[in-house]
C-alpha cells in the first residue's frame, strides 16, 4: 500500500502551472505555447475539412455545402474554443492550473460535502480517463496524415506511407526516455514557421475565390442543417476534427499562464487554422464538380503547388511529430496526477531535467502507449479510417467540462440561475450535439477510446476504493500512538540512531512498527512516524512543507505536505525539518516501510473482480522506496496481511 496520504478530491492536469513563470515576458511565453501547446488542434487542418466531405457523411461538392461546412468550422471553434475554453474556463483554474481535474478541485471545496459532491469528482475521472484514448490516437491519426501527403507528390508511394509511419512513431516513443528538454528548444520556431506557412496557403485561396467569406455569416451553417438534415447530423462528426485538442489548451495553462495562451490563440493560432480552413474550402469551391471530388480527398496537401508539396510534407509531418510529443507528455503528467492523488498505484517515474520538475519520464505508460499506437495504425491502416475512431474521447471530456462549468457558475461564482442557464444550455446544445454525432462513429472505430476509458475509469476508481477500504481497516485496528509511545518506552531496548516509520495515516502506529518491536524487540533513539500528504493545490510553499509533533519519550509524528504537481522526495524534504529532534543523517536513519498483502475477506468491501484487480495493481506497484526517493541502502521492508 502507499504511504503516501492524499485529499478527497483531484486536482489539475498538465504542466508546472501558474507557478515559477519568473520574469519570461508575456510575449516570450506566448511564443513558447505556440510550440508546445497548440500541436495538437494545429495539425488538424490535416484531416478535419478532407473527412466532412470524403468521409462517412460523404457531403455534396457545392458552393452551399462548402459554405455550410467552412461556417460550421468557423463558429465551432469561435463557440467551443475561443468561448468556453479561452475565455471563460480558463478563469477556473487551481492556483495557476488548468484542466478536468483542476476544476474538480475547485467545486470540491465548495460542493465537495454535498449530496452530489462524489458525482462531480467522478465527472473529473471519467474525462481524465477518456484523455488515455485520445493520447492513443492523436499520435497515430496526425503522424499518419502527414506521411499520407507522400501520396500527393507520387500516388507510387502509397506502399511507403505505413512503414514510414510505424517508423517516425517508434522513434517518438524511443526519444521519450532522453527528456524533450533540447528538442523541445526547436518547437516554436517549426510551428511558428508551419502556422505561417498554412495561413499564407489559405490566404492565397481565399484571395482567388473571395466569395467564401460569406461562410463567416452563420445562416449557411444553419441552411445547411436545414437543407441536409441528418447528413449535416453525420457530418459533425466530422467536423469536430477542427477543434480537437480543446480540452488540452485548458490543460495547459499551467504551462505558461492564461494570459500568454489567449494572447497565442487570439493573436496568431486562431487566425491562422482558419485562413487555412477558409483556403482549403475556396480551393474546392472553385473548382468544377469532378475536379473538386478529386481534390478533397487531401485538400490541405493540394494548397501547395506541385513543387512546394514535398517540403510541405516534411514540415507537416514535423509539426504532428511536435504534437505527438505534447499528447505523449500530458499523459505522463496526467499519470503523475493520478498518482499523487490516490487513483492509480505507484509506477516509476524517472526524471529528464535536473532543472526542471515537469519533465518526466513514465516507462510503463510509454511503452503501453507504443504497443497501442502502433496496433492502431496497423489495424486502421489510413488516417479516414481513424478518423471513425477519433473525436469522441475529446467530445465526452468537453461534454462533462461543460457539466462541471454549470456546477461553476452556481456553486463557485455564485451566478444567479437564471444567467447561468443561458449560458450552459448554449454549450451543452453544441457539445452534445458534437458529442451524440460521434456515437455514430462507435461500430467504425469509436468503441475503441470509449474501451479505453471505461478500462482506466474501472482501475482508477477501482484502485481509488481499494485504498480507501485498506485505511477503514488498518484504522479500525489502530492502536494509539501516545499510548504505545509510553508502554514501548519500558518494554523494548533503544538502539543509536534515527528510524522513520513511512505511515498512511496521520493516527495510529504504523504496522511496520509493530512488527519491527515484535520480532526484533528494539527501538532506535529516535523514532519519526513519517505522513507524505498531497494536498489538492499544484504546490505548497515550502515554508509550509513540514509538521512535526513531539510525543515525548524520543517519538515524532512528522508530515511532509506537497502539492500534486511536485516531486515527493523525501531526504530532501527532511532537510527541512531540523526540530524533529535535530537533523537528518541519512547515514544514521533507517527507513521502515509496510508492504500489504491482501487476503479474501467474509464480507468484502467491493466485488470479488475489483477486489482481484486491486490485488493485482497493489502486487504491481512500484515500490515506496523508488517514489519517495528514499537511498536504497537505507530501506527496510515488512509485510503484514489485510483483508478488504
Amino acid at each position: 500500500m502507499s504511504e503516501t496520504s492524499t485529499s478527497p478530491v483531484p486536482s489539475s492536469t498538465g504542466g508546472k502551472g501558474g507557478h515559477g513563470h519568473g520574469g519570461a515576458s508575456r510575449t516570450a511565453l506566448a511564443v513558447g505555447a505556440i510550440g508546445i501547446v497548440f500541436g495538437d488542434i494545429g495539425t488538424s487542418p490535416l484531416y478535419a475539412f478532407r473527412e466532412t466531405f470524403a468521409g462517412a457523411a460523404n457531403v455534396a461538392i457545392d458552393r452551399l455545402h462548402v459554405l455550410g461546412v467552412v461556417s460550421l468550422i468557423f463558429w465551432s471553434m469561435l463557440i467551443v474554443v475561443a468561448l468556453q475554453y479561452v475565455t471563460i474556463l480558463m478563469r477556473a483554474d487551481n492556483k495557476g492550473q488548468g484542466g478536468s481535474l483542476a476544476l474538480v478541485a475547485l467545486l470540491s471545496r465548495y460542493v465537495g460535502k454535498t449530496s452530489y459532491g462524489w458525482l462531480v469528482v467522478l465527472l473529473g475521472v471519467f474525462a481524465t480517463s477518456l484523455f488515455y484514448g485520445d493520447s492513443m490516437i492523436t499520435p497515430a491519426i496526425s503522424v499518419l496524415s502527414a506521411v499520407e501527403g507522400l501520396t500527393v507528390v507520387d500516388p507510387g508511394l502509397q506502399r511507403f506511407v505505413i512503414p514510414i509511419a510505424l517508423g517516425l512513431l517508434v522513434f517518438l516513443f524511443m526519444l521519450q526516455r532522453r527528456g524533450t528538454a533540447k528538442v523541445g528548444a526547436l518547437f516554436a520556431p517549426v510551428m511558428i514557421v508551419y502556422f505561417i506557412v498554412i495561413a499564407g496557403m489559405g490566404g492565397w485561396q481565399i484571395i482567388q475565390n473571395p466569395d467564401i467569406l460569406w461562410a463567416l455569416n452563420p445562416y449557411y451553417a444553419i441552411m445547411f442543417f436545414v437543407t441536409d438534415g441528418f447528413v449535416a447530423f453525420v457530418a459533425m462528426g466530422a467536423v469536430v476534427l477542427a477543434v480537437t485538442g480543446s480540452e488540452a489548451l485548458y490543460s495547459d495553462m499551467g504551462h505558461f499562464g492564461r494570459g500568454p495562451m489567449r494572447l497565442s490563440w487570439f493573436g496568431f493560432v486562431m487566425p491562422c487554422l482558419l485562413l487555412n480552413y477558409f483556403g482549403q474550402g475556396a480551393m474546392i469551391a472553385g473548382l468544377p464538380p469532378e475536379q473538386a471530388a478529386e481534390v478533397v480527398r487531401n485538400p490541405f496537401f493540394l494548397l501547395a503547388s506541385e513543387e512546394w508539396r514535398l517540403p510541405l510534407v516534411f514540415l507537416a509531418t514535423v509539426a504532428t511529430f511536435i504534437a505527438s510529443q505534447a499528447v505523449i507528455s500530458g499523459a505522463f503528467s496526467i499519470t503523475h496526477q493520478a498518482m499523487q492523488l490516490g487513483f492509480m498505484p505507484r509506477l516509476s517515474i524517472l526524471h529528464t531535467s535536473e532543472t526542471e520538475a515537469g519533465q518526466i519520464y513514465i516507462p510503463f505508460i510509454n511503452w503501453a502507449l507504443m504497443v497501442a499506437v502502433i496496433i492502431l495504425v496497423l489495424t486502421f491502416q489510413t488516417s479516414s479510417n481513424l478518423a471513425s475512431a477519433y473525436g469522441i474521447a475529446v467530445t465526452g471530456a468537453v461534454t462533462i467540462d461543460t457539466l462541471l462549468m454549470a456546477v461553476l457558475f452556481v456553486g463557485v461564482w455564485k451566478w444567479k440561475w437564471w444567467y447561468a442557464a443561458p449560458v450552459v444550455i448554449l454549450f451543452l446544445i453544441v457539445d452534445g450535439a458534437y458529442f451524440a454525432a460521434n456515437l455514430l462513429k462507435v461500430p467504425q472505430g469509436g468503441w475503441f477510446p470509449l474501451l479505453v476509458g471505461f478500462i482506466a475509469f474501472t482501475l482508477l476508481t477501482t484502485w481509488a476504493k481499494g485504498r480507501k477500504l485498506m485505511k477503514e481497516r488498518m484504522t479500525e485496528t489502530a492502536l494509539p500512538i501516545e499510548i504505545f509511545a509510553k508502554s514501548a518506552h519500558n518494554s523494548a531496548k533503544r538502539v543509536s540512531g534515527t528510524a522513520i516509520f513511512m505511515a498512511s495515516q496521520t493516527g495510529g502506529v504504523p504496522s511496520a512498527l509493530l512488527h519491527n518491536i515484535k520480532h526484533n524487540k528494539v527501538l532506535h533513539e529516535r523514532v519519526v512516524i513519517l505522513t507524505v500528504l498531497i494536498d489538492d493545490v499544484p504546490y505548497v510553499d515550502p515554508e509550509e512543507r513540514c509538521e512535526m509533533h513531539d510525543l515525548g519519550d524520543g517519538f515524532f509524528r512528522a508530515i511532509l505536505h506537497y502539492g500534486f504537481m511536485e516531486e515527493t522526495n523525501v531526504p530532501e524534504g527532511l532537510k527541512l525539518m531540523k526540530r524533529c529532534g535535530g537533523e537528518f543523517d541519512m547515514m544514521q536513519t533507517s527507513f521502515f516501510l509496510s508492504r500489504q498483502t491482501l487476503l479474501p475477506s467474509e464480507n468484502p468491501g467491493m466485488p470479488i473482480w475489483r477486489e482481484k484487480i486491486f490485488a493485482w495493481m497493489l502486487r504491481n506497484a512500484a515500490t515506496a522506496m523508488e517514489f519517495f526517493r528514499l537511498p536504497t541502502n537505507r530501506v527496510v521492508e515488512l509485510g503484514s496481511q489485510v483483508r478488504i
